[in-house]
């Protein structure tokens, strides 16, 4: 299959302009906020009496819209157009930011709001990234440097994660309707998104003859040894890091901070995402290709906040908390743009949102490390001490798959 980026066809005769990309990260945008807005109300929801197991099963449910948008849009995507599949989109996310808004006292009506939320986003990353990466590169914007897409798709979803979930968490604490507004906010954003998503261009031209799906729907580029030794092993730690940071962490010291849980819960969710944000852009120029520099920086970091946390949750301390997100944030971060890079180097065309999706869905599992920690430490008394000590044993095992796995 060819994109019309391959088939040479000119800029103008697409009725686009240079920042025809704009409108894609803006939609990506827009469905990070709503995806990540319920991480610091998590706080609020276990404050309200939920219990802390359900609230955290509910952080992983929008997983289970996640993986299977991820792996099905993706290969659709490169059979039928990123239109067809990015478009619906931010308005899946807004039907589930609606459903959170008013189901504050239903589980269910939470649940179907975080899947919808997950099947969204699920899109705006394997589809959308892919989208995104595309309109980045001539005939459809001025040569720009490699890896731009991967960078600009990070930095969009990074920074809806962090914005979205630092407003979310002010609202919550101090503004009228705490169950309510922030979710709101991000219905009308993802309208404003959906209208400017219209605008942006097809990329790829949708297949005349399509096979059967189910040969769409494998990514033989999911074989390459990189990919398993590299790639793989890296995707494992980047919710599961992140989760650790702003889902675990600020429930074990709600004590300490009796007087404004939630808003600690969306400062710690901010310094881990906005680490995270950040270092992106120093982590595209220490990049060689070739190199295992960055994935081996990413789990260091991982590694390092793991002891952290092991700290922090042993002692309740509020500033071990805070390096804590640090150090997992930037290791997110660096981990994020590093797995994007290699998935750019090693796709083809044809494949690229195929592969995207599969980094992407294994990625998310990181989201049930919370939810599983919480049944361990009710079912078996295991304290969280010695279960982020066991998460960064693993992470060592994981450095050194991707440290034998550097000339693959």
């Amino acid at each position: 299959m060819a994109t019309l980026t391959q088939l040479g066809a000119p800029a103008r005769s697409t009725g686009t302009h240079p920042a025809a990309w704009l409108g894609v990260a803006a939609a990506i945008y827009a469905i990070a906020w709503g995806g990540n807005e319920f991480t610091p109300l998590l706080v609020m929801y276990k404050r309200d009496g939920l219990p802390v197991t359900t609230v955290d099963l509910l952080l992983f449910e929008y997983v289970l819209g996640i993986v299977p948008a991820l792996l099905i849009g993706g290969p659709l995507s490169d059979r039928f157009g990123r239109r067809p599949l990015m478009l619906p989109a931010p308005l899946i996310a807004a039907t589930g930011s609606t459903l959170l808004a008013f189901g504050a006292s239903s589980v269910p009506m939470l649940s179907a709001g975080r899947v919808l939320c997950g099947v969204a986003l699920g899109l705006a990353m394997a589809v959308g990234s892919s989208w995104l990466k595309e309109l980045s590169q001539p005939p459809f914007t001025g040569d720009t440097a490699s890896g731009t897409g991967a960078r600009r798709s990070a930095m969009s979803l990074t920074g809806g994660f962090g914005i979205g979930a630092g407003v979310a968490g002010v609202l919550a604490q101090w503004a009228p309707w705490p169950d309510t507004l922030a979710y709101l906010i991000n219905v009308t954003l993802c309208l404003l998104a959906a209208l400017w998503l219209y605008r942006a261009p097809e990329t790829v031209a949708r297949q005349q003859h399509p096979g059967r799906l189910l040969d769409d729907l494998k990514v033989p580029a999911a074989a390459h040894r990189r990919f398993r030794t590299v790639a793989l092993p890296l995707s494992l730690w980047l919710f599961t890091s992140s989760a650790a940071a702003y889902a675990i962490m600020p429930t074990l010291m709600m004590p300490k901070v009796h007087g404004a849980p939630i808003a600690f819960s969306a400062l710690v969710t901010v310094i881990t995402l906005g680490c995270g944000f950040a270092i992106q852009s120093v982590a595209r120029r220490l990049d060689r290709p070739g190199t295992i520099r960055l994935p081996v920086l990413a789990l260091t970091l991982v590694i390092t906040g793991m002891l952290l946390a092991v700290a922090a949750s042993a002692t309740l301390t509020l500033w071990l908390t805070v390096l804590t997100a640090i150090a997992l944030g930037m290791g997110f971060g660096i981990g994020l743009v590093a797995g994007l890079l290699e998935i750019e180097r090693m796709a083809r065309p044809d494949d690229l949102a195929g592969l995207t999706a599969v980094f992407y869905a294994v990625s998310y599992l990181g989201f049930g490390v919370p939810a599983v920690m919480a049944v361990c430490h009710d079912g078996t008394g295991v304290g969280y001490p010695a279960m982020f000590a066991v998460l960064a044993a693993a992470c060592v095992l994981c450095l050194a798959v991707i440290t034998r796995g550097r000339r693959g």
